[in-house]
């Protein structure tokens, strides 16, 4: 994905998650690993902001069956208890809400989740204090909020907890809010035949961050150009811009724009772990959801096929970086 893909005036981003690789568990817990003689046929992936699916075809080109142990890694979950952010809101064991078949028959996945902190594995720790990993949850803020001072104190250190205080009219409150990243990764074993090809499917509900209001047409501050920051980003090039500015309800402020702003993060350099390294053919299919909405992403040869719905069709596609998109969802008239 090296192009821009801005798709005019009425867009919409969907929300994206990852591709299927090949894993071994070990003590250390998860890792990938390559597989040279399984190719990935073709995925065919479908992003809105409702729901992810995507449908692989494995082939084996080896001369002996496999049974392997396959991942699908999630998109990280990094708690902001400030920002309108539509996270998962399924059960803790399936926050996801993930199913996954094997040549249309339903696979048990196995769920593999961890608790990390400014880079290092905090899991344990989490798990002995008796809090949720999933940090997001109203059982997880109420947990943290009723620890013994000197676990909160340590988890503040660690960088595991946001300190709240304000006065809500009863004097001084202090409150604790979760802070650390949950990590996901679904696995499960299947079978593959030397020879023949597989179809795998998986379908879950999508991970969502974003923010009231546009924040990329506001000028460079403290260092950070946030405009520089969305063209790398999401290839948001001077057609789409010109399309935002065009809503703007007041030219001179630019956070008039009569949109939500939301980020969807797609892993699909993990595709690469299969036979040569590239993706035989892969379809990408995005839905914005509505057409008063905007959407812009890094792309080739995308074409609109519907009054909501664009396509991206590549062969021998080789991911070489992570699938990004900003989505624009017009607010509603006051």
């Amino acid at each position: 994905m090296r192009v821009l893909i801005a798709i005019s005036a009425l867009l919409a981003a969907a929300p994206v998650m990852a591709n299927d690789t090949s894993a071994v568990l070990t003590t250390g817990g998860l890792e990938f690993v390559t597989n040279e003689h399984i190719v990935m046929e073709s995925e065919e992936l479908f992003i809105s902001k409702d729901e992810i699916r995507v449908i692989y075809q494995f082939r084996n080109d080896g001369a002996e069956d496999q049974n392997i142990l396959v991942a699908f890694p999630m998109p990280d979950i990094v708690p902001n208890h400030w920002s309108p952010v539509a996270y998962p809101t399924g059960p803790d064991d399936n926050l996801f809400e993930f199913e996954t078949t094997l040549d249309g028959e339903p696979v048990e996945a196995t769920l593999h989740e961890y608790a990390y902190a400014f880079g290092v594995d905090r899991t344990k720790l989490v798990k002995q204090l008796g809090l949720p990993l999933v940090p997001i949850s109203d059982a997880a803020t109420q947990a943290t909020d009723e620890l013994a001072p000197e676990d909160a104190e340590r988890l503040l250190h660690l960088g595991m907890l946001i300190p709240d205080e304000f006065d809500s009219g009863d004097g001084s409150e202090k409150h604790y809010w979760p802070a650390w990243t949950y990590k996901a990764t679904y696995t499960w074993e299947g079978a593959f035949p030397a020879g023949e090809t597989v179809t795998v499917e998986h379908r879950y509900r999508p991970s969502v961050g974003g923010t009231v209001g546009v924040s990329f047409l506001g000028d460079p501050y403290e260092g950070y150009d946030p405009a520089t920051e969305y063209k790398t980003k999401y290839c948001t090039d001077e057609g789409f811009l010109k399309a935002v500015r065009a809503t703007l309800a007041n030219p001179d402020e630019p956070w008039s724009a009569p949109f939500y702003e939301s980020w969807i993060s797609y892993i699909l350099t993990t595709g690469g772990n299969w036979g040569s390294g590239s993706i035989e053919r892969f379809r990408l299919v995005v839905d914005k959801g509505s057409t008063d909405n905007l959407v812009s992403f890094c792309g080739d040869n995308v074409k609109k096929i519907g009054p909501t719905t664009f396509e991206m069709v590549e062969t021998n596609f080789w991911p070489e970086k992570e699938l990004e998109i900003l989505l624009l969802e017009r607010q509603p008239a006051p």
